[in-house]
């Protein structure tokens, strides 16, 4: 439980500073994040590495449209579904709100660990969250 209860309070933490310096939350901040780091991104892309629904995800990329960081481009392979881009302004604001991020989980993450502290936690994760995912557990349906 230790270790759900530090995600949990690392999320939220790392939400108000980002909410407090860039007026963005922590799930706008993923959603861009993975937008950028994606050619070709779609909603479902988006929803299945931010593990929730596609409703919810479209909703949440409805925000982001609507606060002028993302743009949906019809999908030249597949006429149902739209690519999601960052525009000049959602890049400019990941850019600015990722410094933040980062120091944020140097703080609260890195800063407290050794280097070999850090290296095992992060093999730990991984493999632990494989676990999850070899198995399709915690993946919302739909």
């Amino acid at each position: 439980m230790d270790l759900v209860r530090y995600e949990t309070r690392l999320y939220n933490a790392l939400g108000e500073r980002l909410r407090a310096e860039h007026g963005l939350t922590m799930g706008q901040f993923e959603f861009l994040r993975i937008i950028e780091s994606r050619d070709d991104c779609r909603v479902n892309d988006l929803a299945e590495e931010a593990a929730i629904t596609v409703g919810a995800t479209s909703k949440g990329v409805d925000r982001l449209e609507a606060a002028g960081w993302v743009v949906r481009r019809p999908n030249p392979s597949n006429r149902r579904s739209s690519l999601l881009e960052l525009t000049p302004d959602g890049g400019k604001l990941l850019a600015a709100a990722t410094p933040t991020f980062q120091d944020g989980l140097r703080s609260w993450l890195a800063d407290p660990l050794t280097a070999g502290s850090l290296d095992q936690l992060a093999s730990t994760v991984a493999l632990l969250r494989k676990t999850l995912e070899d198995a399709s557990a915690g993946m919302p349906a739909g």
